[in-house]
């Protein structure tokens, strides 16, 4: 079952006095129920846009085009939600159908409500939940399901440390069990054993009909719950591939993936050369090129993404990995 089909997805932003900023362009990829799709990239390549998008909560001077379907449930119908009008997104998308991990999670809570009241307020909505004791009880184990320590819920949003303030809003984005969890960095702030424990907490969301998108920076949180890493370089997808193969070998076949790895301090450390190009300035072809020590003149034109790569000089794993020696045949055989 396909909960999330997106095709062709841009967004540009008008600007007053320069170009247009070329935020997410082409966009396609589906998201199977079960699965946990990671989104990953350098800071302004176009993720957290392409989340917004999904939900209707960019800016006004943001033009879209393309699709993204979201899966029908019960008697709710498939829904293109780039088509969508807000009435239906605030009314039946947002919390119900599509849950989200805020980026900035102190942005979303409101200033003068405490914890608790977020959460039992969210807690009546989405499941239906009535009567003090049995809301009390939901709220807390809520709360519990991401590890919030319930001597907290009382605090208000500026009481809370930028860790307890990103497990808020993750207990809020999971109480309605929504088909589609949308993860946006979900683990900043957050020591290593908490990162864990979120992240096991969000990829536990998916099942039978449920999935979940996580855009990080963490690659080892995403190695830790993907089934499929997807990389984004200004606005373009450039990469696709299973989490084990991306991980592992033979590792990503993208430049610029393999360099996102390389990065690691747990691998050789080295970070990618230059910086990434101004997305109101982006150049014809491949975006990359100018990062790029294979770069040549079949690289000013931008490649598609074929077979879940767009490059013109991608990684090739060695002969005996592509073509596994046989096994000797027994004496006899």
């Amino acid at each position: 079952m396909t909960v999330l089909s997106v095709r062709g997805l841009t967004v540009r932003f008008r600007m007053r006095e320069s170009a247009p900023v070329r935020a997410v362009t082409d966009v396609s990829f589906d998201l199977a129920a079960g699965e946990c799709l990671a989104l990953v990239g350098e800071s302004g390549c176009g993720k957290s846009v392409l989340a917004s998008a999904l939900l209707g909560l960019l800016p006004g001077n943001a033009e879209t085009a393309g699709s993204a379907l979201l899966a029908g449930a019960g008697d709710d119908p498939a829904t293109d939600l780039i088509a969508a009008d807000e009435a239906t997104l605030a009314r039946t998308v947002r919390g119900r159908r599509v849950g989200l991990v805020p980026q900035s999670p102190a942005a979303h809570l409101t200033p003068v409500r405490t914890v608790r009241a977020h959460l039992t307020e969210t807690v009546r909505r989405l499941t239906g939940t009535r009567g003090r004791d049995a809301l009390r009880t939901a709220t807390e184990a809520a709360a519990a399901r991401v590890s919030f320590p319930a001597g907290h819920l009382d605090r208000h949003p500026h009481e809370l440390s930028g860790g307890l303030a990103q497990r808020a809003a993750t207990a809020l984005a999971l109480v309605g069990d929504a088909p589609l969890l949308l993860a946006d960095e979900p683990t900043t702030g957050l020591d290593r054993d908490l990162v864990d424990r979120t992240v096991d907490e969000l990829r536990r969301h998916t099942g039978a009909t449920r999935a979940l998108l996580m855009i990080t920076h963490d690659l080892a949180a995403a190695a830790r719950i993907a089934d499929r890493v997807a990389v984004m370089y200004a606005g373009r997808l450039v990469e696709i591939a299973d989490a084990d193969a991306f991980f592992g070998t033979p590792g990503p076949r993208h430049p610029y993936a393999r360099g996102l790895l390389d990065a690691l301090p747990e691998r050789a450390f080295r970070p990618v050369p230059g910086r990434p190009p101004e997305l109101a300035a982006l150049p014809a072809g491949c975006a990359f090129a100018a990062r790029c020590a294979h770069a040549d003149t079949a690289c000013a034109t931008q490649p598609p993404l074929t077979g879940g790569l767009a490059c013109h000089h991608p990684h090739t794993a060695p002969a005996d990995l592509v073509h596994p020696p046989q096994a000797a045949e027994a004496p006899g055989a």
